[in-house]
């Protein structure tokens, strides 16, 4: 209790003899209530053990009078506790409900008697939470939060990157990782990692709904991306999103992001991701796993030690990670990746395919069942045409007849080049027919047809052969342009060279004819 100077006792004890309630009282000394609360005990005390006895303070004490909201009073709200409890569960405020009851029963207490009685109808015990308790190896949970302030390279800007955390549940022991961007590759990737870094896997892994995990959110089935669900799958894990809005299914990780920000990282900057990895790791093992846990009362290093011999063997190999995406299959039976061709069947022409695209293979796989069609070593050179001799298709299509009429219009050796090198690859080749009849938007007709005959006696069908040729005939027509003699003299007869008296003839009819867009004037009226 706060000792208070012998004329504010005086004061507290005056005002309660006059009958001022303790509120009444706080307002007008200033005296907190809890304080005057207690000098009303005291003096009570005091009368108690000595009545009639003078006090300290030079005169006799006397039992001062309950005041007006001690405990055990009776609000002049409380009549209308039905009235006011049905109005605050229509969210309704302690001002309308004050007005209400003045209009509607004559209410004469104070506003501020209708705001405390609210006020205590409004209070709730905190929510509370049971603690999920797990088994060593069971779950491990993590989440994203942001990292320290880092150079961006090449820059002297700052900004945060995005840290990731992964928390086993029963030993609280953590993997931290800082990350400029974030994708679906790069959260599976990190996931690895974390497996790694505590030298085995969990049973069951709890995330959020985010979409570098989860395509769509559903309480009973979540869909996974494809390139997550497969890393859970080879490291035999079983993931577990929380409920939409619920971060407390994943409170450790929660828990550890915040422990991360406020005590590791709180005003720190740094130069590069790396060094604040290091940091983050070097923080781990020398402070945090080294600490007492709050709940468990255990130290977090303790109870890894435990936990390690429970996790999930890892498996020999690392998770190969791919790209996938659908691709139309084209009408010579293969899909286009990455500028190389790929054979596709049994999948139809026109059809919709999912591929895969690992490091050093390709894989075909059915859109829906998610069944594996085919298989192909993944080409190093773009153009690679990677599909039996067996399956190509030569039958022609409408795209095949009408690449042919264009390179007929180009010139005889064009189109008999085309048919040609349509006979020896299929519709595999169109591609490059389409590229010797494209040539026709950039350079004469009578080049390219003359480039494809000179390709013919070279033995050489290739798009690209072709183009150079004409490529090096244009070239020698412009030089032959360039090295022309600019002072050759004009031939002024020639066979084919009129007199210049028959153009003046033409000009004089000419003139001496009506105008077509005025045929009542002539041209000798006109004005000048």
């Amino acid at each position: 209790m706060n000792v208070l100077k012998p004329h504010l006792q005086a004061t507290i004890w005056t005002l309660l003899r006059k009958g001022s309630s303790q509120r009444e009282i706080a307002r007008v000394t200033g005296i907190d209530r809890k304080t005057i609360r207690a000098y009303v005990q005291r003096f009570a005390e005091a009368e108690a053990n000595s009545p009639g006895v003078a006090t300290d303070l030079g005169e006799p004490t006397v039992p001062p009078r309950p005041p007006a909201a001690a405990a055990g009073s009776v609000s002049a709200c409380e009549p209308h506790r039905t009235f006011i409890e049905a109005q605050l569960r229509l969210k309704r405020n302690a001002t309308a409900i004050y007005q209400d009851l003045v209009d509607q029963y004559a209410f004469a207490g104070a506003y501020n008697s209708v705001k405390r009685f609210v006020a205590r109808l409004k209070a709730r015990e905190p929510e509370q939470f049971d603690r999920l308790e797990f088994a060593p190896g069971e779950e491990m949970q993590v989440d994203y939060g942001e990292g320290a302030l880092t150079r961006v390279p090449g820059s002297q800007r700052y900004r945060r990157p995005r840290l990731f955390v992964a928390t086993l549940r029963y030993s609280r022991r953590s993997f931290r990782r800082v990350v400029w961007k974030s994708s679906q590759r790069v959260w599976a990737e990190l996931h690895e990692q974390a497996w790694r870094y505590f030298g085995g896997s969990t049973h069951y892994v709890v995330l959020d709904n985010l979409k570098e995990g989860v395509l769509k959110p559903d309480l009973y089935e979540p869909q996974l991306n494809q390139v997550y669900a497969e890393t859970l799958k080879h490291y035999g894990v079983v993931a577990d999103p929380a409920r939409v809005r619920d971060p407390n299914r994943k409170g450790s990780v929660e828990s550890a992001i915040g422990h991360t920000q406020a005590t590791a990282l709180k005003g720190r900057r740094f130069e590069s991701l790396e060094e604040q990895n290091a940091f983050l790791e070097h923080w781990e093992s020398k402070w945090a796993a080294s600490r007492i846990h709050g709940s468990a009362r255990r130290q977090v290093q303790a109870m890894f030690e435990e936990e390690r011999a429970h996790l999930q063997p890892l498996p020999m190999l690392g998770m190969q990670y791919f790209d996938e995406g659908a691709r139309t299959v084209c009408d010579d039976a293969c899909v286009r990746v990455e500028h190389s061709s790929y054979a596709a069947r049994p999948a139809p022409i026109g059809s919709k395919v999912l591929v895969r695209i690992y490091a050093r293979r390709i894989e075909i796989r059915d859109l829906q069942t998610q069944e594996l069609l085919r298989t192909h070593a993944r080409a190093e050179r773009p153009g690679t045409v990677v599909i039996p001799q067996e399956e190509r298709v030569f039958n022609p299509s409408r795209e095949t007849r009408r690449i042919l009429a264009q390179a007929r219009a180009i010139g005889p050796d064009a189109s008999r080049l085309c048919e040609l090198l349509f006979a020896a690859e299929g519709r595999v080749g169109q591609r490059k027919l389409w590229g010797i009849v494209s040539l026709a938007s950039r350079y004469p007709r009578r080049l390219i047809d003359s480039a494809c005959a000179r390709a013919l006696n070279d033995g050489v069908y290739s798009y690209g052969h072709v183009k150079a040729i004409t490529e090096k005939l244009v070239a020698q027509a412009l030089q032959a342009l360039d090295v022309a003699p600019a002072d050759a003299n004009l031939t002024q007869q020639h066979e084919l060279i009129r007199p210049a008296e028959e153009y003046a003839a033409l000009f004089a009819r000419a003139a001496a004819a009506p105008d077509p867009l005025h045929p009542r004037r002539s041209p000798e009226h006109d004005p000048q």
